[in-house]
């Protein structure tokens, strides 16, 4: 397994994050019974598409939602592909679900679990994975720097009112780098840089599209061009 960039660390810690709680029985949803299983329905419908990509960013909220600042450093930056997709209500799945990977790497990078953005865009097994891959940088001492591209975005809705998001993540132009000593340990791009994954969504009571789930694996098939 690569280590050197996100993607390494990334998927090995959440693969094993998601293997633990579904041995604890899934998460608590009302939908768990449906799709708390390793493969989340919807999960096959995604296909690498050639569509030309038209947004690189989420696209800002005009909801009225009172929704948390997230700050992640210079150094590090979230391209969203596919963000429009003529449909606005999977746009909004998708504005969220990248909302979620930003506060994510915002908890990361600033080594604060408490950050609002975290626990408003995540809840239950999708709250948990992403504090035990959180977990996994601060004992590791490292956290990341560079771009990673998100692409190949997907949203399926689920007869439950849910959502599924199947997307590819390039992170070959990203790298680890010691949290201490902010020293970067460059790597060689290759096959191991790319991510596939699955994550499903509910809409809260405000509106929020929460990320509930999240399965991980290797993208060197899926989603290496």
């Amino acid at each position: 397994m690569n280590t050197h960039t996100r993607t390494g660390t990334g998927i090995a810690l959440l693969v094993a994050a998601s293997l633990a709680l579904t041995a604890c029985g899934g998460d608590s949803d009302s939908d768990s019974n449906a799709d708390s299983k390793d493969k989340i329905k919807g999960a096959e419908q995604s296909s690498q598409s050639a569509t030309p990509n038209n947004s690189l960013s989420p696209s800002p909220s005009d909801d009225g939602i009172d929704r948390p600042d997230i700050k992640l450093p210079e150094d590090v930056k979230n391209v969203f592909e596919d963000s429009k997709t003529g449909d606005a209500k999977k746009d909004a799945v998708l504005a969220d679900s990248a909302h979620g990977i930003n506060a994510i790497d915002e908890a990361v990078t600033s080594g604060k679990t408490d950050r609002p953005a975290l626990r408003f865009y995540l809840k239950t097994d999708g709250l948990m994975s992403a504090l035990q891959y959180i977990q996994g940088y601060y004992e590791a001492g490292t956290t990341f720097t560079g771009t990673t591209r998100y692409y190949d975005r997907k949203v399926t809705f689920l007869e439950n009112g849910s959502a599924v998001v199947n997307y590819c993540s390039d992170e070959s132009k990203a790298n680890s780098k010691d949290r201490k000593t902010q020293k970067v340990k460059e790597h060689t791009p290759g096959p191991l840089d790319y991510g596939y994954y699955t994550s499903r969504l509910t809409k809260n009571a405000s509106g929020v599209w929460q990320t509930t789930k999240v399965i991980s694996g290797d993208g060197k098939e899926k989603c290496q061009a």
